[in-house]
C-alpha cells in the first residue's frame, strides 16, 4: 500500500516527468516495428545509462533486446518494457479523424512508446527506494516485438526471467483495472508450398499448382475446426499466390497460420494436425511443402497476489484530473467510435455482482473513465495473446491496464495513435509507472507477499513446468520476413 514514505520515492517520477515524456513522444515518432526497434531501443539505453542503470544489449540472443539493473541480492523485480509499433496505422497527434502522418507508414497503435516509458519511470521510482539503503534488485526488461514477434518468448528461451522472483508490467488501455484473465498462447507458421510452372492453356498437364495445394490446406483447415477446443483460434493470410498470370500454374505460394489455444499443450496438438493437412495437400497436388515456424508464445498466468497489490495502488493513487482540451480531446475520439465504444465496459460489468454492476454501467456515457474496475478474482478470458505469458511461466507476473486513451478506443486503431503524444496519454503513463513502482516496493518490504505468489502460481501450473515453444534453431524476424 502507498505510505508517506514511499510517496518520497514516488516524487522521483514527478521529477522526471518531462524527460520521461519527451521520451514517450520520441518513441511515438521512431514507431519501429517488431524487430527493427534500433533508435527506441538506443533513446531508451542511453535515458536508462544517464540514469545510473547497467545496460546489457542485445540480450538473451535477441538484436533489440536489453535489459537495466540497478540494485544488489534479493529480491530481484522485473518490470517489463515494449516500444514496438505496428505497420500501417500512422497517425497525426492529436487530431480526431483518420489521417495519416505519412500514408502506408508504421504507428503506435498499441501504445507501445508509452507502456515502456511507464516502466522506465516505474523504475525509476524503485532505483530511488534502493538507494535508500534498502536491499533487492530491479530489472528494466527492454522487451521488443510484442506484436507478431514474441520478443518475450525468445527472451525467455534465452533464460531471462529464470532469475526473477517477481515480474509486474502494464498496459495502455481506455479503463483502468488489474489484470487477472489469462490469454490464448498461439503459434505462427508459415507453409509454402513448391510446385512446377507450366502453361495453363497449352501444357496444364505439366504443372504442379501450388496455389491448388494452398487453397486444399485452407479447405482441410476449415473442415478441422469443427473438431478443436470451443476457445481455439486458426487464423490465416495468404501472402503470396504464385503471381498474377491465371495462364501460368503457380509454381509457388505461401500461406501465414497462426493457431491459438488456451493451453501451449492444446497448441502443440492443433499445429500438428494442420501440418498433416498441409501434407495431405502436397501430396494430393504432387506439390512439396515446407513448414517454417516463424514464433509462437504461452497462456497467460496472472498471479492475482501481485494483481491485488497493483490494484490496491491504483487504487490509493486515484485517477488524474485532465484539462478542458484533454476532455474535449477524449469526447471528440470517444464520438468517433460508434456503438463499439461500450464494449470494455461491458465486459468488466459482465464480471460483477448486481449491485457493483449498476456502480461500473453508471459510467457509460462518460469520455474519459477515471475510475479503477473492481478488482476481479476470477479473471477475464482474452482471446488475444500476450507474450508475457511467457514471462508469467517463469515467475509470478501481474500486469495492469491504465487508461490512456478515450473510453470506448479500440485497440489497433487510428485512435490510439493520434492520442499517443497528448496529455491523456502522458497523466496515463505516470499514474501506472506509480502504481508499478507502489507495488514493486510493496513487494521488498513485505517478502510474505512474493512467498504467496508463488505458492499461488505453483498451485495454478499444478506441476506443470515452462517449455518454450519456440523450437531450437527459429529466430527472431521483423515482421513480414517469413523466410
Amino acid at each position: 500500500m502507498i505510505e508517506t514514505a514511499l510517496n518520497t520515492y514516488l516524487e522521483e517520477i514527478d521529477r522526471k516527468k518531462d524527460s520521461l515524456e519527451k521520451l514517450s513522444d520520441e518513441i511515438w515518432g521512431f514507431a519501429e516495428t517488431a524487430f527493427s526497434e534500433h533508435q527506441s531501443v538506443k533513446a531508451l539505453t542511453d535515458y536508462l545509462k544517464a540514469e545510473g542503470f547497467t545496460i546489457t544489449d542485445h540480450a538473451y540472443g535477441v538484436d533489440t533486446a536489453f535489459t537495466a539493473e540497478f540494485g544488489h541480492g534479493k529480491p530481484r523485480i522485473g518490470i517489463l518494457g515494449e516500444f514496438d509499433a505496428l505497420s500501417g496505422l500512422s497517425q497525426k497527434a492529436g487530431v480526431t479523424e483518420k489521417d495519416p502522418l505519412v500514408p502506408g507508414a508504421n504507428g503506435h497503435g498499441c501504445g507501445h512508446n508509452l507502456l515502456g516509458v511507464g516502466s522506465v519511470a516505474a523504475a525509476l521510482a524503485v532505483k530511488k527506494y534502493l538507494e535508500d539503503g534498502h536491499e533487492g534488485t530491479v530489472v528494466y526488461y527492454g522487451c521488443p516485438g510484442e506484436e507478431g514477434g514474441s520478443g518475450k518468448a525468445f527472451m525467455a528461451k534465452g533464460g531471462a526471467f529464470s532469475g526473477l522472483d517477481a515480474a509486474i508490467t502494464w498496459h495502455p488501455g481506455d479503463l483502468t483495472r488489474a489484470d487477472t484473465g489469462s490469454s490464448l498462447a498461439n503459434y505462427q507458421v508459415a507453409y509454402k508450398f513448391y510446385g512446377t510452372s507450366a502453361h495453363a492453356g497449352g501444357a496444364p498437364h505439366l504443372g504442379r499448382s501450388a496455389l491448388d495445394a494452398l487453397e486444399l490446406m485452407n479447405m482441410g483447415v476449415q473442415f478441422l475446426r469443427e473438431h478443436v477446443v470451443p476457445e481455439a483460434r486458426i487464423h490465416y493470410a495468404i501472402t503470396n499466390t504464385g503471381g498474377y498470370s491465371p495462364n501460368v500454374v503457380q509454381p509457388y505460394a505461401e500461406v501465414l497460420y497462426l493457431i491459438r489455444a488456451p493451453k501451449n499443450k492444446q497448441v502443440e496438438e492443433i499445429y500438428r494436425r494442420v501440418n498433416k493437412i498441409a501434407e495431405g495437400a502436397a501430396h494430393m497436388t504432387e506439390t512439396r511443402v515446407e513448414i517454417d515456424f516463424v514464433k509462437g508464445c504461452s497462456n497467460l498466468v496472472s498471479n492475482k497476489v501481485i494483481a491485488k497489490k497493483l490494484w490496491e495502488n491504483l487504487t490509493e493513487l486515484g485517477a488524474p484530473e485532465y484539462t478542458k482540451e484533454e476532455m474535449e480531446l477524449a469526447q471528440a475520439i470517444h464520438d468517433s467510435v460508434g456503438e463499439s465504444c461500450y464494449e470494455s465496459i461491458e465486459k468488466v460489468a459482465k464480471t460483477c455482482d448486481k449491485e457493483t454492476k449498476k456502480e461500473v454501467l453508471a459510467h457509460r456515457g462518460e469520455a474519459m473513465y477515471r475510475f479503477v474496475a473492481p478488482f476481479d478474482p476470477v479473471g477475464i478470458m482474452s482471446f488475444g495473446s500476450t507474450d508475457v505469458g511467457d514471462v508469467s511461466w517463469n515467475c509470478p507476473t501481474a500486469q495492469a491496464y491504465v487508461a490512456t486513451w478515450a473510453a470506448g478506443t479500440p485497440g489497433h486503431s487510428w485512435q490510439v495513435v493520434s492520442q499517443g503524444k497528448s496529455g491523456l496519454a502522458h497523466k496515463g503513463l505516470i499514474y501506472a509507472a506509480k502504481a508499478m513502482a507502489g507495488a514493486a516496493v510493496d513487494m521488498i518490504e513485505d517478502p510474505e507477499i512474493i512467498k504467496e505468489a508463488w505458492a499461488e502460481m505453483e498451485e495454478t501450473l499444478e506441476g506443470d513446468t515452462y517449455h518454450c515453444p519456440i523450437p531450437d534453431g527459429c529466430r527472431p524476424r521483423a515482421i513480414g520476413m517469413t523466410k
